[in-house]
């Protein structure tokens, strides 16, 4: 056998970097990767992106495969295993790990909704980067071809810096009056531009989260979905599950994303904690009697309640997780609306956790001199305080969430 021919697998797509490897190993390397991107947050929030470095090494550990399709030279792990290497990457640095997280996640949904002949094409790159957007925009005209002519630009691409592709939706005018209906899409990066607009927010520098732009791009009809991704419904199968055989790729792509959103704020409020332990550890009370921080009551309160939240967050996760998980071995049918409604809450409730153990009681005492600009603390806070300003989290998940699980509980329709 060629060298060449060794790089491929028996369906002709890339193999991973690394044969074989075990969910632990990967989550292992993400711990262990996630020390050295505390000292460079401030590097990453000045270039708006994580170093080139760091995506090699992201490359080389198998983090851009993980839910990829074994089919396609993924290692087609649970998205456990995913959540995981999430949490550890960004209680290193939260920007590095929300512009992995929302750049990698994507090819569960990839892999889920479009056919075969589309996910042929898609995943023949090898790793796999996609950042998605929500919020349609732009417009989609067919082309004489019988294609797709997109344009339009989409903000927030959080993971575009190294993206392969990109999702969004797109509008498509309707006929007799009828106002325009949304279209997914999925580009590939030869479609596609990124701007330069990223890193003025108050947090999240160094997502990468610049938008992405597409003038007259054009993709094939097999790249487009009909209606938007939060009203996609695997009750009837998916084109993944029956392509790749495996339940996971028949689970509902909304609740995946709401779990997503959960697992970073838990890897943020992480980060928060080590910073305050630090604190605690080489710093002294400034009321008589002048002791070292762990051996006072007070502090010790602080700590101890901080930390009882964000465990309580991330067992909740994990088995929000596990029941995502257990929906899909039990069928697609199992993906209600209730359910995934029923998992968007839990995840709502993990984020307001996180939340409330950093705002209530690491920020307040942990001293002026620890916010100051720079400070890890201080980078924590304002990178927590933008989660709070994502439409995923204030919009669907702190108010939509609860309305559409007691709808879908009580069997309420919309009113006319």
């Amino acid at each position: 056998m060629s060298v060449l021919a060794a790089n491929f697998g028996e369906h002709g797509f890339p193999r991973p970097p690394e044969p074989g490897p075990k969910p632990a190993d990967v989550v292992a390397r993400a711990e262990a990767i996630a020390g050295s991107l505390v000292e460079r947050q401030q590097e990453t929030e000045d270039r708006t992106f994580y170093a080139s470095d760091t995506h090699e090494a992201f490359a080389k550990a198998g983090f851009y495969r993980i839910l990829v399709p074994r089919r396609y030279g993924g290692y087609e792990f649970g998205v456990d295993t995913f959540l995981r290497v999430s949490m550890a990457l960004t209680r290193g640095c939260p920007s590095t790990g929300w512009m992995y997280t929302l750049g990698a996640a994507h090819a569960l949904a990839v892999a889920t909704m479009f056919p075969e002949q589309a996910q042929e094409e898609i995943f023949a790159v090898g790793d796999f980067i996609c950042p998605a957007t929500v919020m349609p925009a732009g417009t989609a005209e067919r082309a004489d071809d019988g294609g797709w002519v997109i344009n339009g630009t989409w903000g927030y691409c959080s993971g575009s810096p190294y993206a392969t592709h990109f999702v969004g939706h797109a509008l498509v005018s309707g006929t007799a009056g009828e106002p325009p209906t949304p279209m997914m899409f999925i580009a590939p990066r030869s479609q596609w531009r990124r701007l330069d607009d990223w890193g003025q927010q108050l947090g999240l520098r160094g997502s990468g989260s610049h938008s992405i732009t597409i003038l007259n791009g054009h993709i094939p009809d097999h790249f487009t979905l009909d209606g938007h991704m939060s009203q996609f419904s695997v009750a009837g199968g998916t084109p993944g599950l029956r392509l790749h055989g495996n339940p996971q790729y028949g689970g509902g792509p909304l609740s995946f994303m709401n779990l997503e959103s959960a697992a970073l704020a838990i890897g943020i409020a992480k980060g928060a904690l080590d910073s305050y332990e630090d604190l605690m550890r080489s710093r002294t009370t400034l009321f008589p009697p002048v002791v070292q921080r762990t051996h006072d009551p007070d502090y010790q309160y602080w700590y101890g309640e901080a930390t009882g939240l964000i465990a309580t967050a991330e067992a909740a996760i994990i088995n929000a997780a596990q029941q995502w998980q257990q929906a899909c071995e039990h069928g697609s049918a199992t993906f209600t609306r209730e359910f995934e409604m029923r998992i968007a809450t839990i995840c709502n409730q993990v984020v307001q956790l996180c939340w409330r153990a950093v705002e209530q009681h690491l920020l307040p005492t942990a001293g002026s001199s620890a916010v100051r600009r720079g400070e890890r603390l201080e980078r924590v806070w304002r990178d927590m305080s933008m989660l709070h300003t994502h439409a995923g989290f204030t919009v669907f998940l702190a108010a939509k969430a609860q309305r559409e699980l007691a709808k879908a509980r009580f069997d309420i329709e919309e009113l006319p």
